[in-house]
């Protein structure tokens, strides 16, 4: 990790300050800076490369910074401070803190050979957050919450797609996260199977637990968002309530992009 930076102390969920990314010569994330607050739904909006998944991965240190950081409820993420730098954590310890935050992939990433209850209780065993009769107890719960309570030895391979996801959103909220982040949730998904994941998600949305979610459901940040967010080129070229940005944009590429996905 490169370059210095100054830290604060912060009451926000998640915090990402001058945020630089490189992959080669390309510059992936160029000075991203983002405050969500506590309890806030954020959707994140862009065309294809333009750094949202880099963004997300690194909330949760999936993705190391070059320069900058990320703060989660004010405690840095994968990296300390070292005088006026910021060094790496060990591996210990940054799963540790990515124990405390939820992550939703575009592809599922369930474990083949786990029935879904197992896929569920496995997280909160092996990270000692609960015994194996309290994880499995809370994945029969979660598996209700989401519409699969008879799914439960049911093995991915047996479930669609939208099932599938459903069971990796149960997955994400075992470890019962104060952050959630979804990656594209609905992208891997047939037309018709989207609205079962996103019913899903809008019921978290007013639960308290804050989101962070990237998206091209335009109607769902519309509907849920508290906070939308345009990132282009990795850069963030405009921010606001969805009344702000998706009904009244200023910026000429959020009204370009939103004109050919509206």
């Amino acid at each position: 990790m490169t370059g210095t930076t100054t830290l604060t102390a912060t009451a926000a969920a998640v915090e990402v300050h001058g945020a630089h990314k490189w992959y080669g010569a390309n510059r992936v994330l160029d000075g991203v800076d983002l405050t969500v607050q506590p309890g806030q739904v954020a959707v994140i909006l862009g065309p294809s490369g333009s750094g949202k998944s880099t963004l997300l991965r690194a909330i949760n240190h999936l993705e190391q910074l070059d320069v900058g950081h990320v703060s989660v409820n004010g405690e840095l993420i994968g990296v300390r401070r070292h005088g006026e730098r910021l060094k790496e954590l060990g591996e210990r310890a940054i799963l540790a803190q990515r124990a405390g935050i939820g992550f939703v992939f575009q592809g599922f990433n369930l474990f083949p050979h786990l029935t879904a209850l197992e896929n569920i209780a496995a997280a909160p065993v092996a990270t000692g957050r609960a015994t194996r009769e309290e994880a499995r107890a809370t994945a029969r719960d979660l598996l209700e919450r989401v519409g699969l309570a008879d799914k439960a030895d049911a093995y991915p391979r047996q479930l669609s797609g939208g099932q599938q996801q459903r069971v990796a959103i149960a997955r994400a909220l075992a470890q019962k996260p104060g952050l959630i982040l979804f990656d594209e949730p609905t992208s891997a998904l047939d037309p018709e199977l989207v609205g079962e994941v996103l019913a899903v998600i809008k019921d978290l949305a007013g639960s308290g637990t804050t989101l962070i979610v990237v998206t091209h459901e335009i109607g769902f940040a519309r509907e849920v968002a508290d906070l939308v967010v345009f990132l282009d080129g990795g850069r963030i070229l405009e921010q606001g309530s969805p009344a702000e940005v998706l009904d009244n944009p200023q910026h000429p590429r959020t009204r370009e992009f939103l004109s050919r996905v509206l």
